[in-house]
């Protein structure tokens, strides 16, 4: 948390950027970018935007009920939210020119309310919260405070290029500081507020970013040397990279998506790295798998999802989507399921992913799929809990095919 308000620019700043998310429905990336471009701010305020921005975006139904500010009236009435965050946080008001002001004896009347309400102290909407209790029962109140906190650092070696050890010296040489992250022998924490993107480690490919937790889907696949492997919904690319070094950049490692933009990232991405063994391939129509029917020793199915798991990293998101959004994700999941389980042979193995902490999106779709087709078999799956290992959610399931069709 800052230890000093934010200057005025950069309190405008954040008003703006929320302003452009919740008025506009721009993903927060977007915004950040949008904003960003052609300011000369230093990493460090950068930073600090960042951070502010984010902690209201994971709280903002408290914070707007603190305020008594609407969602949509953040370009009229963001001021007296960001005095209300900095009172919160037992911080200097910032001094703005045209500031509304706070009445400090209500303010603490709304805290004291606020705290009778777990789920509005917790930032969490009534959907969401809903969502939530009837799908993980017990288990979803520590789940909702994990994700209202901010998303930890993690990056993970590039063990083409590098030892985790070798990483982290060099990485301490450019002042940036590393903790080991147990559990996970290719991640490293990173535990100091530096331009990580700007050391001479990141430039040499010596190491991308990625949630620990991400880095364990990638591992559970257990590519090696020589294997044929697809990445199915390969995205940008982070576990395409992973599942590259693990097979040492040997054999084939095929990267599709349904958006070209998403691959050609991913092309640059892979030459830094020097993942020489990625192909990149535009799924054009149902042909494109079809074409791939029993050949991938290794097939991830890191599937679209409602990205429960990962609402600390993307705030908005709680107030973008909508519970009505969720049975069409999951009908698409199960089409992907079904029709990408083809490209796996004999003997082969199929990891089905998401970053969500729903069962409904999780094992109830692994449980399904399995019903209805009996030449795959169970091996395990996991659960990766925010709340239990301060990483991001995730959850994914090793099936192996056993006959074919």
């Amino acid at each position: 948390m800052l230890n000093s308000s934010l200057s005025p620019s950069s309190t405008e700043l954040v008003i703006s950027i929320l302003d452009l998310v919740l008025k506009e429905g721009k993903p927060l990336d977007r915004a950040y970018s949008q904003h960003f471009s052609g300011q000369q701010l230093e990493s460090t305020e950068l930073g600090r935007i960042t951070l502010v921005t984010g902690d209201i975006l994971r709280r903002l139904n408290l914070y707007c009920y603190l305020s008594d500010v609407k969602p949509e009236e953040m370009s009229r009435m963001g001021s007296r939210l960001l005095n209300v965050w900095h009172l919160f946080n037992n911080l200097p008001l910032p001094k703005m020119q045209y500031a509304l002001k706070v009445d400090e004896d209500e303010l603490a009347t709304r805290i004291a309310a606020a705290k009778e309400q777990p789920a509005l102290w917790d930032g969490c909407p009534d959907w969401l919260n809903e969502m939530g209790a009837a799908q993980l029962g017990d288990r979803w109140p520590a789940e909702r405070v994990a994700l209202t906190l901010p998303a930890k650092r993690f990056i993970r070696v590039n063990t083409l290029k590098c030892t985790r050890d070798d990483l982290a010296k060099k990485l301490r040489n450019e002042r940036v500081q590393t903790v080991e992250v147990e559990g996970v022998d290719t991640a490293l924490e990173v535990v100091s507020d530096s331009a990580l993107f700007k050391t001479e480690s990141f430039k040499k490919g010596w190491f991308e970013q990625q949630d620990a937790g991400s880095q364990l889907i990638a591992s559970a696949l257990g590519a090696k040397p020589g294997m044929c492997v697809v990445d199915a919904c390969a995205g940008a690319g982070g576990k395409t990279l992973s599942i590259s070094s693990q097979m040492q950049g040997k054999g084939r490692l095929l990267a599709m998506d349904v958006e070209q933009w998403k691959l050609d990232n991913l092309k640059q991405r892979a030459r830094r790295a020097g993942a020489h063994n990625v192909e990149t391939r535009i799924i054009a129509s149902s042909k494109t798998i079809k074409r791939l029917k029993m050949t991938a020793d290794r097939v991830l199915l890191d599937v679209p999802c409602s990205g429960l798991g990962v609402l600390k990293r993307n705030p908005d998101a709680k107030w973008r989507d909508t519970p009505e959004r969720l049975p069409i994700l999951v009908a698409l999941q199960k089409d992907i399921l079904q029709s990408y389980s083809r490209m796996v042979k004999v003997g082969g193995m199929l990891v089905y992913a998401t970053c969500s902490i729903m069962p409904e999106e999780n094992r109830d779709q692994v449980d399904a799929f399995l019903a209805t087709n009996k030449h795959f078999r169970f091996v395990e799956d996991e659960n990766i809990s925010p709340a239990e290992t301060g990483f991001d959610g995730f959850y994914y399931a090793k099936l192996e095919r056993i006959a074919e069709a």
